[in-house]
């Protein structure tokens, strides 16, 4: 089976690499560079998108913006002017639910099956084998790809009809944006009254009050200091965005939501935008006045 692969960034590189210890992959990227060491790998570059919609039984892309999934799917030089009948697109981007179902509309009419599976777990995740997939459009679609999937997820899930998938990660996205600006909120509080922000966060760690954004950000980010990103601040706040709307349509207070949105906007135009999401906390800590930092 030949699975071609459209962006070889920090998430579509690891997935390459799981993929190559069984399958064929065939990728391309804009940015001929970044695509080296997957090539040394076994992967095989191709010129442009048409030629790994052509040559590819699978298609897979990890995008960074919705605008980039449209463009890279639709147009004279798109993978569904250019692949097969019968072949299987999967779409790893966070994108809106209208445009997964916009493209799973468009690729029916190419007899193409395209499968909204975006991924929750980072870089880690992806290397470890224990992606969480979130999956929708045709079942039997998911079934044929299912095998692959479960080369980089542990819990792989078909949720129903297109747009499903993109809705269950916004979902979890929310939750992220929400997390994440509370643990900051709480860690630069404590910080602000005296408190030893390791001693606080060991404490919250075993109390109610812990969640995974709390431990990732402080263990793998506040605390050593470095920022580099796992998951961008800007394409947090981009998936924020898209999850607002959701919860608009479903006739609920998008009021937590909306906050989070905001002060990641905030953070962004301070300069964070391409630095980890855990860096929302620097923002915060210039209000503050205050680090929180391991106390050498």
């Amino acid at each position: 089976m030949k699975v071609g692969f459209i962006g070889t960034g920090v998430m579509g590189s690891r997935m390459i690499k799981q993929f190559l210890q069984q399958h064929t992959v065939l990728i391309y990227n804009r940015s001929p560079e970044k695509t080296k060491e997957l090539v040394e790998l076994g992967a095989e570059r191709l010129d442009n998108v048409a030629a790994v919609a052509q040559m590819a039984d699978i298609i897979c892309t990890c995008l960074s913006m919705p605008g980039d999934v449209i463009d890279v799917y639709e147009g004279e030089k798109g993978i569904l002017a250019h692949a097969r009948p019968g072949a299987i697109c999967i779409d790893f981007t966070t994108v809106g639910a209208e445009t997964s179902r916009e493209l799973f509309a468009e690729a029916a009419k190419q007899k193409i099956d395209y499968l909204d599976a975006p991924v929750s777990g980072g870089p880690e995740g992806v290397e470890q084998g224990t992606l969480t997939i979130m999956v929708g459009g045709k079942e039997a679609a998911f079934q044929t790809v299912e095998p692959l999937l479960a080369l980089i997820g542990a819990k792989v899930e078909f949720l129903g009809t297109s747009g499903s998938g993109s809705v269950a990660k916004l979902i979890n996205q929310y939750l992220v944006g929400v997390h994440s600006l509370a643990a900051a909120e709480a860690m630069v509080t404590g910080a602000a009254l005296g408190l030893d922000s390791e001693q606080l966060y060991h404490i919250l760690k075993v109390s109610y009050g812990n969640s995974r954004m709390l431990e990732r950000h402080m263990e793998q980010y506040v605390l050593p200091g470095n920022f580099e990103p796992g998951g961008a601040l800007k394409y947090l706040h981009k998936d924020v965005k898209l999850a607002n709307k959701l919860v608009e349509a479903a006739g609920l207070d998008q009021s937590t939501g909306a906050l989070a949105e905001s002060v990641l906007s905030e953070a962004i135009n301070e300069g964070l935008g391409d630095f980890d999401m855990a860096s929302v906390i620097k923002l915060l800590e210039k209000k503050g006045q205050v680090e929180v930092k391991r106390e050498k």
